[in-house]
């Protein structure tokens, strides 16, 4: 049975199912999803707990061994188990499968996975489970939801906040759902019971817990999302990140870029070459998407640029090299804005190579 995780809670208590299956990318709701399952399973005797992380060479046997084994006391307990690639493949499904055939009043199942993909939800053993139980899908917060979270959060902590301070420790976290959380209960120590925060305090109190760094600029870049880039390479500035670090980050991409773009004018497929080339499952994604934004002539023009910034960081070119890198990134993630500068160094160093 599919349950939204809103309606977790309310169902917990009117029962207990046999499974649960928790799947998402979003930490924190994950984790507080677990919480609230252990929590109520606790409250109904189930006082141990086993947990198993399903890696490349896990032996599936050992949990049904466990399911199977009595306790020396007889508790109730909780068969956690963790499957980080999403996918049990073919042992995890006959597992599943007999697991579910003979469910034992004494066990519950509670199954975690990050997002699955519709070809999962769409498997048999995922079925076997979700017939069995509750399926929680654990979906991101996004940015235009973000405020409305954290009003709800706050209200729940016993925090008043108006509309501009909320957009304040919104803008801070940055889609950062721990970090929100943190901010949120350092707020209820700090702050008197009964006031309202205005824009103004809620900016003093609470700290920036946007992550800036360099993978997550990279990251933004590859997405297209300009403004969120430039954001992160501010920070990255006021940090005190050298800019030789972050034009490592930028050339090591556009030269995986470069090769991937010419190897699909020649007739590769982009999963093919992606694979060939190192770049992980996970990020293929990503590199696609820009590979469709940037062809091989901006990605050639765009490695010159980034000869010409090392110059600059080296003190052998006047230009400042932040000033260079922000052009050089909003280039990358679609925009390409004409500037002097710019045009001039791609041209004097398209004229050196």
């Amino acid at each position: 049975m599919r349950l939204q995780a809103e309606r977790l809670q309310a169902k917990l208590s009117e029962g207990l199912a046999p499974v649960y299956v928790v799947s998402g990318d979003e930490p924190l709701l994950v984790q507080e999803a677990c919480d609230s399952i252990r929590t109520a399973a606790r409250a109904n005797g189930f006082t141990d707990r086993e947990l198993f992380e399903a890696n490349q060479h896990f032996d599936w046997q050992q949990v049904l061994n466990e399911a199977n084994s009595l306790s020396l006391f007889a508790d109730k307990k909780i068969l956690e188990l963790r499957i980080p690639s999403g996918k049990p493949g073919r042992e995890g499904s006959k597992f599943f499968d007999e697991y579910c055939q003979n469910i034992c009043a004494d066990n519950l199942l509670l199954v975690v996975f990050p997002k699955l993909d519709k070809s999962a939800t769409n498997s048999k053993w995922f079925r076997t489970l979700d017939a069995r139980g509750s399926t929680i899908q654990v979906w991101p917060v996004s940015a235009a939801q973000m405020p409305g979270w954290i009003n709800k959060r706050l209200q729940a902590a016993g925090v008043n906040a108006n509309k501009q301070a909320i957009e304040v420790l919104a803008d801070r976290v940055e889609g950062n759902l721990l970090a929100a959380k943190q901010e949120i209960e350092k707020l209820t120590l700090l702050i008197e019971a009964g006031g309202v925060i205005d824009a103004e305090t809620m900016s003093t109190v609470v700290a920036d817990s946007a992550r800036y760094n360099v993978f997550n600029l990279v990251d933004r870049i590859l997405e297209g999302d300009s403004e969120a880039a430039a954001r992160t390479l501010y920070g990255l500035r006021n940090e005190g990140t050298e800019p030789a670090a972050v034009l490592w980050a930028l050339t090591r991409e556009l030269r995986t870029l470069e090769k991937a773009s010419q190897q699909i004018v020649a007739g590769g497929r982009a999963d093919g070459v992606l694979k060939r080339l190192g770049v992980w499952n996970n990020r293929q994604p990503l590199l696609r998407k820009a590979l469709q934004r940037l062809k091989p002539a901006q990605l050639i023009i765009l490695l010159r640029q980034a000869a010409g910034v090392d110059r600059a960081i080296k003190g052998m070119n006047p230009t400042p090299p932040w000033q260079e890198l922000a052009t050089m990134i909003l280039a990358m993630s679609g925009n390409n804005p004409i500037h002097p500068q710019n045009l001039r160094l791609s041209l004097r160093e398209q004229a050196r190579l």
